[in-house]
């Protein structure tokens, strides 16, 4: 009988952050990095999964270059090293930056916000027919 194995991402916290985006944007939801990744205008905006030290759940969220400096001393906050290396733009949050409703509603403003900058970049980059 094959070995169940256990999702890498808590359901709750996935519902949370897909009811916050359903009505911005949202236009899928993929399996990626051992989590989800929701992506709203296409874009990669908002993860879920857990962190594989400490078994917590883990939000990732791609804030752009601009506010990542400000937004990595915020409670919770630190530097996404997911494959190692540092990728600047992209925080993760642990429980103790989202678990109120208000704090996750602030990280989803904030990939939102860069959301929006990244859209109107690659409207410029685009040839126009």
């Amino acid at each position: 009988m094959p070995k169940k194995t256990e999702k890498q991402y808590s359901e709750f916290l996935a519902d949370r952050v897909e009811q916050r985006l359903t009505s911005k944007g949202l236009t899928e939801i993929k399996k990626m990095m051992g989590g989800l990744v929701f992506m709203v205008n296409q874009k990669m905006c908002v993860g879920v999964d857990k962190d594989r030290t400490t078994g917590e759940d883990r939000l990732m969220v791609r804030v752009g270059t601009a506010p990542y400096e400000k937004l990595l001393f915020k409670n919770g906050s630190r530097e996404m090293d997911f494959t190692g290396k540092v990728m600047r733009g992209f925080l993760f949050i642990s429980p103790d930056g989202f678990d109120t409703e208000d704090d996750l509603d602030f990280w989803i403003e904030k990939a939102l916000e860069f959301n929006k900058i990244a859209q109107q970049t690659d409207k410029k980059k685009k040839p126009s027919h």
